[in-house]
Parts: C-alpha cells; structure tokens; sequence
C-alpha cells in the first residue's frame, strides 16, 4: 500500500534495501532509491577561510579537463541512482562494472540494456579507478572486508550515501552523538576516503536534465572530498555526465549537502547551489535525526 511521503523525507523498501532520494511533496513510499521519472579544482585554500560564510565562491575558476580518458568504474548499489549512473556511464564509452547485494543473476536485464558487466560485490571494484558506492548507510559495514584491495592505485570512491534514521537506517551513534558526517562514517567503515556527490540528486535527472557546459539550464552538484586528486576526477566525472560542479570542502563539511539542507535536491545552476551551501545549517533537521 502507497504511504505518503513528507516533502523532503526519503522513501524506502525494506524488501529490496534500496535507498531512496529526495521526494517533494506528494511523493509515495515506492521504495526507489530515487525519483521516478514522472517526480518532477582543488581547493588549497581552507574552506572556512573562504568568502560567502566558507562556499567555494572561486567556482568559475574550475575547469574541466578536456577529453576525459576513459576509465573502469565500478557500482555497488543497482537502485535508481547506480542503475541511472550506469546508464549514462556505459554511453559514455566506460567499462562499468555493477553489483547489488542479491547478486549478479538479478543484474541481467541492466546488463543487457547497458552493456555493462554484472559483478558480486566483492568483485566490482576490480581494477577500478572509480568505484561508486550507492547502498543504503546500514548497509555499509556489511560490504565485503577488503572492498577496494584490487582496485587501481589511487581509486576514487563516490559515495552516494545519505543517513535517514528515522526511515530506514535506524541510529547510529557516530554520527548522532559523535558528531561524524554521514559520508566521514562511510569512509571510516570502508578504510577509504570517499567523495561525497550525487546524494541529494534526482536519479531521474541523471537521465534528463545532463546539458552541454555553458547551458544556461545546466545544473550544478555539490561535491566534497578531503583528496584533492579523487576530487577533481570525480569532478570531471561529473562535467562530462553532463553537469557542472561546486566544491563543497572537505567530508568534514559535508554536512552542508546532508538531507535537510538547502542544496539537498536542488536543481539549479553554479550561483544557487553556491548560495544554498552557504546558507546551510550545521544542525541537523528534526526529521533526519534518530
């Protein structure tokens, strides 16, 4: 039975484990990890040193490497944002490799459709140099030990990951009473520094809203990461996905891209997600609080 969804609260199928995204006013508890299709460079200097309240307002000067090398990639997580990221990466000439956690026979109809190759989980970060991690929070310490042993040498890792306590992940102690961002917990779990992107994007925008760089319609993603070089490639990433980037800071300013922020869902150009950034408050808000 459909359950109506608060504007900004996350659904979630307890039967598939897969995560859910922003849903605006309306939406229902379907169990997507997103949106269905009818919803509608470094940065050396420290990011609380920076103009407009700590937001990279430097952002015009990044720029994108041009003619991205094409790279193996890897997908832990087949909901709606690791099917979509799928989708678009394997057009883009990737080798994209993707698992979920029942297993690759389950994979067989993305794989054809895609091209893409079905994997377990242990086996996806395989010689990637990028490996997204898209699977609901209390599922992270249950990925394999070892994940990201026989990966490329300096793998960037995504993580696409958002902490909903009340629906879906239950509390974790961390990051309510130890003061850890969502994404800084993840990476301790993993052994890893992670990127923290696409968590509070529309899937289905991964599919439809993509726009060619200078687009006055292009929108922008927050982006944040303590690793310079992973930073940037995921930037890149990111630009010949189609969209353009903001630097957000460090996993430790992460929080300003949790749920419940300005930015959380926002589909808008450079400028507003800079703006919404700034504007984002350190306190959690009452509905993502366990």
């Amino acid at each position: 039975m459909e359950t109506p969804v608060p504007a900004g609260v996350r659904a979630y199928d307890p039967a598939t484990g897969d995560d859910a995204h922003a849903a605006p006013a309306g939406a229902v508890a379907d169990g997507d990890d997103a949106q269905r299709g009818a919803y509608p460079p470094e940065c050396p200097t420290p990011w609380n040193s920076l103009p407009r309240r700590g937001v990279d307002a430097r952002h015009q000067e990044y720029q994108p490497l041009k003619g991205l090398a094409l790279m193996k990639i890897g997908i832990i997580g087949a909901g709606n944002i690791g099917g979509n990221l799928t989708r678009r990466l394997t057009a883009l000439g990737h080798d994209v490799s993707v698992a979920n956690s029942r297993g690759p026979q389950t994979l067989t109809a993305l794989a054809e459709e895609t091209g893409a190759t079905p994997v377990t989980v242990g086996e996806a970060a395989r010689g990637a140099e990028v490996v997204v991690v898209t699977v609901p929070l209390k599922a992270v310490p249950d990925l394999p030990s070892g994940l990201l042993d026989g990966a490329a040498d300096g793998v960037a890792v995504i993580d696409t990951g958002n902490y909903y306590p009340q629906q879906r992940d239950g509390r974790i102690a961390a990051i309510e009473d130890g003061g850890l961002t969502e994404s800084r917990w993840t990476s301790q779990q993993i052994g890893h520094p992670v990127v923290k992107a696409f968590n509070g994007t529309y899937a289905q925008d991964i599919l439809d809203r993509h726009r060619p760089a200078g687009d006055p319609d292009r929108m922008a993603l927050p982006v944040a990461g303590d690793d310079d070089a992973a930073k940037r490639v995921v930037r890149d990433l990111v630009d010949a996905l189609g969209f353009d980037t903001v630097d957000a800071g460090g996993i430790d300013e992460s929080w300003r891209q949790q749920p419940g922020t300005p930015v959380y869902g926002l589909q808008k150009g450079l400028d507003a997600v800079t703006e919404a950034l700034a504007e984002a408050s350190e306190e959690r808000p009452a509905d993502f609080r366990g």
